[in-house]
């Protein structure tokens, strides 16, 4: 797909807005930084990036940054409605909030920033530059990290930025060619009919073989859904053979994930294949651990562990679980991150010591 705005580019205009909260804002003035956070009353994490937005609006005011929230994709027929609508969502999770509060019930706002950047998630932040161009597009998390980099104006024209973009680009045009097939299985499940979801997770995967959820769909299908374990079992064989010849991580960790962590009926599966298959895939992760972050490793040490809890190794899978509680407890977290990291493992190393 082709991309109409990026870093660099003009930002587009912001006079179609109705705004709910604070003063309007028809125009991006010169020499002030504004962030546009994409919003929407269905967000579960929307609220917290939005807290998180105002404490650097409060951080870097003084010096011209201004926050604005646009809530997108109103479900409401008419301007009247979606006004409602979003001031009602307004009052109950976002009450405390003093930003900038807008929506676009044309959709031209979709259509000019969301659309042309390729951007598919929200929350979405767009930093516009003192110049009025483009600074950054992405995730709204990422702005307490580059911000000040965004207000000196050495962002936008690095080669870290430019990577980024690049990878944010690359990251939307994959996920456009799979919205077709996410929205057909989607439907499917919404109804129930098994047989139609799995023959539309099967044309997905002939479509993109490389797509690890789509792989994952079919397995629970077979295996879950229509109890066909020999059908699930060949095309979990297969998956784990892909990621371990692709060298894949990420493929290896879901392997492992299909094999020992999800509620199959593990004993319609051949019990020697099955254990000889985990202890390959444990093999291959272990020896590309080194190479990941610590809470990537964290979590590889917590996923391999099950297949040695599963053989009767119990003194290897605490082993495991204490290198990743380790790991976890010597990373730079917000307390409720790592907390619900801790709480997990120690759950974990807690049903494994019974």
């Amino acid at each position: 797909m082709k991309h109409q705005l990026s870093i660099g580019f003009p930002a587009p205009s912001i006079k179609m807005l109705a705004w709910v909260q604070g003063d309007p804002v028809s125009v991006f003035q010169p020499g002030w930084i504004y962030i546009i956070v994409y919003l929407s009353t269905t967000c579960g994490c929307c609220e917290t990036a939005l807290s998180d937005l105002e404490t650097l609006q409060e951080m870097y005011k003084d010096i011209g940054v201004e926050v604005i929230g646009v809530v997108a994709k109103v479900p409401a027929p008419t301007a009247d409605e979606a006004r409602s609508l979003v001031e009602t969502w307004l009052g109950e999770t976002l009450s405390n909030s003093d930003i900038r509060i807008a929506y676009d019930h044309t959709g031209e706002m979709d259509k000019n920033w969301m659309d042309a950047s390729l951007s598919f998630w929200v929350p979405q932040a767009f930093a516009v530059g003192r110049d009025g161009t483009i600074a950054y597009i992405g995730d709204p998390n990422t702005l307490e990290r580059i911000l000040h980099r965004v207000i000196n104006g050495s962002w936008d024209s690095s080669a870290e930025a430019r990577e980024a973009e690049k990878e944010r680009l690359a990251a939307s045009e994959v996920y456009a060619l799979e919205k077709p097939f996410r929205t057909r299985i989607a439907a499917a499940i919404e109804v129930r009919d098994w047989k139609r979801t799995l023959l539309a997770s099967e044309e997905a995967i002939k479509s993109i073989p490389d797509n690890l959820s789509f792989r994952e769909v079919q397995i629970e299908l077979l295996m879950k859904k229509l109890h066909d374990f020999e059908s699930g079992w060949i095309a979990l064989g297969r998956f784990a053979r892909d990621a371990i010849e692709g060298n894949s991580f990420d493929g290896l960790l879901a392997a492992m994930r299909q094999l020992f962590l999800s509620p199959y009926d593990y004993s319609s599966l051949p019990f020697a294949e099955r254990f000889s298959m985990g202890r390959e895939l444990s093999d291959c992760i272990l020896r590309l651990c080194p190479q990941q972050d610590a809470l990537s490793r964290a979590e590889s040490y917590e996923t391999i562990a099950s297949y040695y809890h599963a053989n009767g190794e119990k003194s290897r899978a605490l082993e495991l679980i204490e290198l990743a509680l380790a790991l976890v407890q010597g990373e730079s977290l917000s307390d409720d991150v790592k907390q619900e990291w801790l709480a997990e493992l120690m759950l974990v190393l807690g049903k494994y010591k019974q």
